[in-house]
């Protein structure tokens, strides 16, 4: 992939945010425990980084794929990971089956809005019993004249407490497994939703995830997205542009995190000189680099297939899989070279180690990517 002037002039804009709007807050929002979304998204949406590839009539840019790839690497290089996940989660998680089934006046109703950077969205698929086995979910929908009747729990929900609608994964039907379920969107706003508590996390602490309660919430049945039962199609979708957002932010993050970590070891003075003296260091060092650049051009392969139009399935699922370990690595390798500073928690190496841990669980954890692998590389009977 050659990039154009465009996408490096829009890679420098996305910078500049990070930057300026971004890392100079990080240390407060973590100190509360949230970062202010509205704050956030309406800066962004007066930019267009809200909408990239989602159509102009709704506010979107209109633009290819690549601008998603270098809004994820650079979102990637946040001070801290909760906001980015919070803005990925709005962009890559909680529209994009609304952009592409939604109608119209559903679309304008709530994708405008949520463009402008005038709503926060939130995806809200896991339960108590149902993570990464989505055919456990019990949150059932009933059909009551023109509305829905929604009863249920969701639990580790992003950008819940801060949320204007839910894309909610419910049961519209008794069928069992991964058939009758839909995709409707819930306003937080409506009698009978609540937030139960907000959850507190090892990592992420600025990004709000909360435990969600649904009792008797009636939504009007057109704000069903497509079809009714074919909610799990719709969303395995989503789960693969939030898998790819992930691996963009993770080569942004590990990148940025390389890059400190030299500046580190060359100042840093032991046994007689810089750090950066010890051939180990060095090589320790020089290997991570080699394994980010061949993951970027991994998430590049993936991005080619998009752009394509081709099913990027496959290889999403083994990007996914190797950035979530590899960002892992780096992160505790990072934090080794800076000793024991590196392990306070004032140090952006103690931040990093724990908001990291969450990559090879959230969006599908490591083991679930490796089933799926197994399954498409015939190592599994279908069914």
């Amino acid at each position: 992939m050659k990039f154009t002037e465009a996408h490096d002039l829009f890679r420098h804009s996305v910078r500049q945010f990070v930057e300026k709007e971004m890392n100079p807050n990080v240390d407060a929002w973590e100190n509360a425990g949230i970062f202010p979304a509205h704050e956030v998204f309406k800066k962004m949406g007066n930019l267009g980084f809200l909408g990239l590839e989602y159509e102009p009539e709704y506010g979107g840019g209109g633009v290819d794929h690549w601008f998603t790839v270098i809004l994820g690497e650079e979102l990637g290089r946040c001070d801290a990971s909760g906001p980015a996940m919070g803005i990925a989660a709005h962009t890559d998680m909680a529209t994009p089956a609304l952009a592409q089934f939604g109608t119209h006046e559903l679309k304008k109703q709530y994708l405008e809005p949520a463009l402008k950077g005038d709503f926060v969205s939130s995806i809200a698929v896991t339960e108590p019993d149902a993570g990464s086995d989505v055919a456990g979910l019990k949150t059932f929908a009933r059909r009551d004249g023109d509305d829905y009747v929604i009863n249920g729990t969701k639990l580790f929900i992003t950008n819940s407490t801060q949320a204007d609608f839910l894309t909610l994964l419910t049961r519209t039907s008794n069928e069992g497994g991964y058939r009758g379920m839909s995709l409707i969107i819930v306003p937080t706003d409506r009698p009978g939703f609540r937030v139960s508590r907000k959850l507190e996390k090892l990592g992420n602490w600025s990004s709000d995830t909360g435990e969600l309660s649904f009792e008797d919430v009636r939504v009007p049945v057109t704000n069903r997205i497509g079809q009714e039962g074919r909610g799990f199609q719709l969303q395995m979708q989503q789960f693969q542009k939030e898998r790819l957002i992930s691996c963009y932010m993770a080569v942004g993050g590990m990148s940025r995190a390389i890059d400190r970590t030299i500046a580190y070891v060359k100042e840093r003075k032991a046994f007689g000189g810089p750090l950066i003296a010890n051939q180990s260091i060095q090589y320790a060092l020089a290997e991570l680099i080699a394994e980010v650049e061949a993951q970027r051009h991994l998430n590049y392969a993936c991005a080619e297939k998009v752009v394509a139009g081709e099913d990027a399935t496959y290889m999403a699922t083994i990007a996914k899989l190797k950035s979530s370990r590899l960002i892992r690595r780096v992160a505790d390798t990072c934090l080794q070279f800076h000793g024991g500073m590196g392990y306070m928690a004032e140090m952006w190496t103690s931040r990093f180690f724990r908001d990291s841990r969450l990559n090879s669980i959230g969006g599908g954890a490591d083991e679930v990517m490796l089933r799926i692998i197994s399954r498409m590389s015939g190592m599994v009977a279908e069914g």
